[in-house]
C-alpha cells in the first residue's frame, strides 16, 4: 500500500501563516496529515470526513491532543452545523484519497479487482454498479462526457447498460480504449459521490461562515474540481461580480497566490503532479 503523503502542506502552512492558537476546520481529514501538522503548529482543529474508514486515525488524534481535536464524521456540506464563532480558517483536500484507491474492495481503482461500489460513504445507498444498472443511456452517456471528458460517451454507456459490469475489471475490460478507463472511473466515481455539489455546497457555507481574516484553501486533483473553485474564488473577489459598480464598493475576499508542487515535491510523491493549491482571504 502506498504511503499517505500529504499534497502542498508546505505550501498549505506558509499561506496560512501563524496558526498557533487560531481553530482550522479540515474539511477532509482522510490519514490525517494536515490535522496532524495543524495541531502540531499549535491550533485547534475541527476535522470533517464522510468515510468511516478513517475514524480510527483520528481517534489517535483525539487521544493525543484531547479537546484540541474534534472529529465530525459527516460530508464536509455539513459544514453549516458549526456556527462562525467556531473557526478561523478552513481548509479542503478535494477528490480522492490515496488510502481509498489503495483499498482494492472498495471498487475505486481498476488496478485491483474488486466489487464496483466507489462509495466514500458507505451510509449511500447507490454505488457505481447501481449507478450504471438505473441511469438511462443518456443520463449515464452525461455523466460520463461532464465528469470524465469522453468524447464517444453514448457509445460507452451503450457498451456498460449492454453488460452491466459488478467490478472493476468486469468494467476496466469492457473499455476497448485503454486512455478511457482512467476517465470512465472517475466519472462515475465524481457521480457516486456527488462530489462537484458537494464541494460547491460546502463552500458557499464558507463564504457565509468565515471570519473576517479568516482564509479558505483548496487543494484540487482535476480540472474540473479546479475550474469549479477558480471560479466561485473569482466571483468572490470580484466587487459582487459586476465590474460596472462604483470603484468606492471593495470585494468581501482577496484571493492569494495559487500554487503547484515543486520538483522536490513530485519526486517524493508523483501522485501530486495534478495538484493545484487557492485559497481566499475574507477582508
Amino acid at each position: 500500500m502506498t504511503k499517505h503523503i500529504p499534497v502542498l502542506l508546505n505550501d498549505v502552512l506558509n499561506t496560512l501563516g501563524d496558526i498557533n492558537g487560531r481553530t482550522i476546520v479540515d474539511c477532509t481529514f482522510g490519514a490525517g496529515g494536515y490535522s496532524r501538522a495543524f495541531l502540531q503548529a499549535g491550533a485547534n482543529v475541527i476535522a470533517f470526513d464522510r468515510d468511516e474508514h478513517v475514524i480510527p486515525d483520528a481517534e489517535i488524534l483525539k487521544q493525543q491532543y484531547g479537546n484540541r481535536f474534534r472529529f465530525i464524521h459527516a460530508a464536509f456540506s455539513e459544514l453549516n452545523q458549526l456556527s462562525a464563532d467556531e473557526f478561523d480558517d478552513v481548509v479542503f483536500d478535494l477528490g480522492i484519497s490515496s488510502m481509498q484507491i489503495d483499498q482494492g474492495e472498495r471498487g475505486f481503482s481498476f488496478r485491483f479487482d474488486g466489487p464496483l461500489d466507489m462509495r466514500m460513504d458507505n451510509r449511500l445507498t447507490t454505488n457505481a454498479a447501481d449507478l450504471i444498472r438505473n441511469l438511462s443511456v443518456n443520463d449515464l452517456a452525461d455523466i460520463l462526457y461532464k465528469y470524465g471528458d469522453l468524447k464517444k460517451s453514448k457509445l460507452l454507456a451503450n457498451i456498460l447498460k449492454d453488460k452491466v459490469p459488478t467490478t472493476t475489471f468486469q468494467l476496466r475490460d469492457l473499455i476497448k480504449n485503454p486512455k478511457d478507463i482512467a476517465p470512465v472511473f472517475q466519472a462515475l466515481r465524481i457521480a457516486v459521490n456527488d462530489e462537484m455539489g458537494q464541494t460547491e455546497y460546502a463552500l458557499n457555507n464558507v463564504h457565509d461562515l468565515l471570519r473576517s481574516g479568516g482564509r479558505c484553501l483548496c487543494v484540487t486533483f482535476h480540472s474540473l474540481e479546479d475550474r469549479l473553485v477558480k471560479n466561485i474564488f473569482k466571483e468572490w473577489t470580484s466587487i459582487n461580480g459586476d465590474p460596472r459598480l462604483p470603484e468606492i464598493a471593495k470585494p468581501e475576499f482577496k484571493l492569494l497566490k495559487s500554487m503547484t508542487p515543486s520538483e522536490p515535491e513530485l519526486q517524493d510523491n508523483p501522485r501530486a503532479r495534478s495538484a493545484h493549491l487557492r485559497g481566499v482571504k475574507k477582508l
